[in-house]
């Protein structure tokens, strides 16, 4: 008896499963041709924004200079375009219903991911703030941090930067907002200052007289800008002086060339003029002592 209740519980088990899937496979075939039409538009759809992402970024948003807003613009523009898709293919299959419970649903697990995520979320939004400041752009020559290179890069996520000897830097977007940068391609001069000392017995007047002249010759000073100079200290063996002048300078490098540059001319000209640039000396006075060894006072007899 329990073997025949078993046997008709399977089967109509069996029938209802079939009858599930014989329903699922009419509707499947009723909805077929607007299942076809969805498939249809959202691949229409994802290639008009392509198209339309293509578009913006290499004709309409071209006077933009900065790349990373044009590279944020023309991926929103892509997936707003998406979305449009979406909910007209949701709207042919008649999952309006659905999508309304899926949106509820999905606000909650957002919240809860936006909570677990604050750090990503944090880089995303300064990615964001980073890409539309005027004052970073990509290809500028920037220091923070006792970091130094070019912005090769500003996504949603993080800075790269490239160092001159070859290497890249990786900064998350919220660190790298939180500390003050240099940026030295925001300006295309910028003044700095070269040090020295003359010998005590040195003509003061001279000094400065020359090494004004010798900079003025030699690199060139815009209206507003001069040449300054300044005796700083009496040295242990130097009267010490600082002179700062502008100069052409987006880089470091340009930095280093123009001050190397002066030290040379000025080391030059001093020595034409017998200018004398002392170092320290020191003397040191070994008194002579009357140093005696007997080599025999530990020696054994026989």
């Amino acid at each position: 008896m329990n073997l025949l209740q078993n046997k008709f519980s399977i089967e109509d088990a069996m029938a209802k499963l079939w009858n599930k899937l014989d329903g699922w496979l009419d509707a499947l075939i009723l909805n077929l041709p607007n299942i076809v039409m969805a498939i249809l538009i959202m691949t229409a759809f994802y290639f008009i924004a392509r198209g339309l992402s293509r578009f913006f970024k290499n004709v309409l948003l071209k006077r933009i200079s900065q790349v990373s807003i044009r590279e944020i613009i023309s991926k929103m523009i892509f997936i707003v375009v998406l979305l449009v898709g979406f909910f007209i293919s949701t709207g042919v299959l008649g999952l309006d219903r659905l999508l309304t419970g899926v949106l509820a649903g999905a606000g909650v697990i957002g919240l809860a991911i936006g909570l677990a995520l604050q750090g990503t979320l944090s880089d995303t939004f300064s990615g964001v703030v980073l890409s539309f400041l005027p004052h970073i752009r990509i290809n500028d020559y920037i220091e923070s941090d006792d970091i130094k290179g070019f912005v090769a890069e500003i996504n949603l996520r993080n800075i790269m930067i490239h160092r001159t000897d070859g290497n890249y830097v990786i900064i998350p977007n919220s660190k790298f907002t939180e500390k003050p940068f240099l940026n030295y391609s925001l300006s295309s001069r910028s003044r700095i200052s070269v040090g020295c000392g003359v010998g005590y017995e040195s003509d003061l007047q001279q000094v400065e007289d020359l090494v004004t002249r010798v900079i003025a010759e030699n690199f060139e000073q815009r209206t507003g800008e001069g040449i300054e100079f300044y005796f700083t200290e009496f040295g242990d063996s130097s009267i010490n002086f600082v002179t700062r002048f502008w100069v052409d300078m987006t880089r470091t490098r340009e930095e280093y060339g123009a001050r190397h540059k002066a030290i040379k001319l000025i080391r030059q000209h001093f020595k034409e003029n017998n200018i004398n640039i002392p170092f320290p000396i020191r003397t040191l006075d070994f008194a002579k002592n009357d140093l005696r060894i007997d080599r025999d006072k530990n020696r054994e007899g026989p």
